[in-house]
C-alpha cells in the first residue's frame, strides 16, 4: 500500500472549486465490496459510489471489457459507428420491453436533459405551444444539475441561485393521485417525470398503486410518462429495472450510474410513441456512446439482469433490513427502515433529525463507508453482489459508528 501523504488533501482543498465536502481519506483500491485508503485501512462499502458500483470493485469481466477495448479503439464520436454501442443499444431495448430506440450519452443528468428535450420535441411536433408543453415532477425528487434537470428537480436548495431557472415545469407532493388529477384537469401537461423510488428525497418508494394511476393519467391525456431510474435501476430494487414492480409500461427511461458500474455512461430510452420524433441534428453528444463506455456496459447490463445478482438482491435486503432492525431494537435510532431490494433508507428518529452527516463521519471512522438522503435519512446502497462475510461486516462496524454516535 502507499505511505498516505496528508498534502494530498491540501491539493483538494487549494484546487477543486469547493461544492464538495468529502470526507478526509483518500480511497487507493478496492476489491469486492471493500475500500482500501492510501494508508492501507479498509472499509465495507455500503455506498458503492452512490450506487454506481454495482458489481463491486473490479469485477474480473468488466476489467476484461475495458482493457479489451482499451487495446483496441477508444473515441471515435458519432460521427462514425463503432460496434460496442450498437450492440449495447439493441440489448437495451430488447432488455426493457418497451423501447424502441436509445440515445447514449455519459451521465444521468444528460440522459435526463435528453428526455426532456424530447418531451418538449414531441409536443411540439403536435402543435402544442409552449405553454402546453409543462412537465410534472415531484416535491423531493433529484434529476440532475444542469440548468434544466436541476428545474425538474423539485428541491429549492439545489436551485437557489441559478434564477431565472427554465419555464414548463410544475410540482407536486410525491404519491399525492389526487394533486396530479387536479394538474391534468388545468391542462397544459406534456409529461410526468419521476423516480420510482426516489433517491436523494429520502429512498421514498411510490405507493403502491401510484405509478399506475399516473399511467392511466397520461394515457387520459395524451402525456408522456417519463421515469428516471438513474439509481433505482439496474437490478439496484430487484429486478432490473424499478418500474416493473408496479407493470407500468413507460414512455422513456433514464439510466446511468449503475450501468457502466463505474465507467460513465448514461442511456435514454424511447418508447414507441417518441422513438422518432427526434431526427437528424436535433440531439447529439461528442463522447455519449464511445466504445469503451458501451463495452463496460454491456457487461453490466448481463450480469446485473442475471438471476444470479437478482437473487443476491433480494437475498442481502432481506440481511440488510433484519441486521437494521436489531440495531434498532438496541439503540432506537430509527422512525423508519423503507425502500425496495439493496436501495434502503433508515430514517432516523426525531431525537436524531438533522445529524445523518454526523453518523456519516463516525461510520468511516469504523471503516465503513455509507451514505445520507438528506439530513435525516442514512442510505444504503451496497454492490448488488455483497457477500453474506462483507454484509456482516458492514452490519458489525455500522453497529459500532451508531453506539459512538449516540454515546458522542
Amino acid at each position: 500500500m502507499n505511505v498516505y501523504d496528508p498534502l494530498l488533501l491540501d491539493l483538494g482543498r487549494r484546487y477543486w472549486l469547493p461544492v464538495y465536502k468529502p470526507r478526509e481519506l483518500i480511497l487507493d483500491e478496492g476489491k469486492g465490496a471493500r475500500v482500501w485508503d492510501t494508508q492501507g485501512r479498509d472499509y465495507v462499502d455500503f455506498g458503492a459510489g452512490i450506487a454506481v458500483n454495482a458489481l463491486g470493485h473490479q469485477d474480473p469481466d468488466l476489467l476484461q471489457a475495458l482493457t479489451g477495448q482499451a487495446r483496441k479503439l477508444w473515441h471515435s464520436s458519432n460521427v462514425f459507428y463503432t460496434e460496442p454501442p450498437l450492440r449495447l443499444a439493441e440489448e437495451l431495448v430488447q432488455a426493457s420491453g418497451f423501447a424502441e430506440r436509445v440515445f447514449l450519452c455519459n451521465s444521468g443528468a444528460e440522459a435526463n436533459e435528453a428526455a426532456i428535450k424530447l418531451v418538449r420535441k414531441w409536443a411540439a411536433s403536435q402543435g402544442r405551444p409552449p405553454e402546453r408543453r409543462t412537465i410534472i415532477t415531484f416535491a423531493g425528487s433529484f434529476h440532475g444539475r444542469t440548468l434544466a434537470t436541476v428545474t425538474a428537480t423539485a428541491q429549492p436548495k439545489y436551485q437557489e441561485g441559478y434564477e431565472p431557472l427554465p419555464a414548463g415545469f410544475r410540482y407536486l407532493a410525491f404519491n399525492d393521485a389526487e394533486a396530479l388529477e387536479k394538474a391534468f384537469a388545468e391542462g397544459g401537461i406534456a409529461a410526468v417525470m419521476l423516480e420510482p423510488v426516489q433517491g436523494e428525497g429520502g429512498v421514498l418508494p411510490a405507493a403502491p398503486g401510484f405509478l399506475q394511476r399516473v399511467r392511466q393519467l397520461c394515457d387520459a391525456h395524451d402525456a408522456l410518462l417519463v421515469l428516471d431510474e438513474i439509481q433505482c435501476g439496474m437490478g439496484r430494487t430487484g429486478s432490473l429495472f424499478a418500474h416493473a414492480h408496479d407493470q407500468v409500461r413507460p414512455d422513456i427511461v433514464t439510466l446511468a450510474k449503475a450501468l457502466g458500474c463505474g465507467f460513465p455512461i448514461g442511456a435514454m430510452l424511447a418508447g414507441p410513441k417518441v422513438a422518432d420524433v427526434m431526427q437528424y441534428g436535433s440531439h447529439g453528444t461528442t463522447f455519449g456512446g464511445n466504445p469503451m463506455a458501451a463495452a463496460v456496459a454491456r457487461v453490466a447490463l448481463a450480469k446485473l439482469a442475471s438471476p444470479a445478482v437478482l437473487s443476491n438482491v433480494a437475498r442481502q435486503a432481506g440481511a440488510l433490513r433484519a441486521g437494521l432492525d436489531q440495531i434498532n431494537q438496541e439503540l432506537k435510532l430509527f422512525a423508519e427502515v423503507r425502500g425496495r431490494g439493496l436501495m434502503i433508507g433508515a430514517v432516523l428518529d426525531e431525537p436524531y433529525k438533522g445529524r445523518a452527516a454526523a453518523i456519516l463521519d463516525h461510520a468511516a471512522a469504523r471503516g465503513l463507508l455509507l451514505l445520507q438522503a438528506g439530513p435525516d435519512v442514512l442510505r444504503f446502497v451496497p454492490p448488488l453482489t455483497i457477500s453474506d462475510d462483507e454484509l456482516a461486516a458492514g452490519l458489525d462496524r455500522l453497529r459500532m459508528a451508531l453506539s459512538d454516535f449516540v454515546a458522542a
